[in-house]
């Protein structure tokens, strides 16, 4: 049997039932199901990321994304700035080197 997909719902939800008063995390992860452990990291990655935790598998978060997006384009306009330099740097030579005369 493979893994199991949880959703983002899933994780919330196992995390606020083990916050109740009277249950347990060890408790809760036996009653679901899933690995021992699991909800203090979903615990701290709800904590650390808010809204954007759990993005779902493969994707990134929102801000990760637009990181990702943000250093392509870097990429690419330094590529298109020395392009245009080395232009520069021809267009700017000696105008007799390259003439026949």
């Amino acid at each position: 049997m493979g893994k199991k997909r949880i959703d983002k719902e899933f994780k919330i939800e196992a995390v606020r039932l083990a916050s109740e008063p009277g249950n347990t995390q060890s408790g809760i992860e036996r009653d679901l199901g899933i690995s021992q452990g699991i909800i203090s990291r979903w615990k701290r990655e709800l904590f650390r990321d808010g809204d954007q935790a759990f993005p779902g598998k493969g994707r990134l978060k929102p801000d990760d994304d637009e990181l990702r997006r943000l250093k392509r384009e870097n990429e690419r306009l330094r590529r298109e700035r020395d392009i245009l330099k080395k232009a520069v740097a021809i267009f700017s030579e000696d105008p007799n080197r390259y003439s026949d005369s």
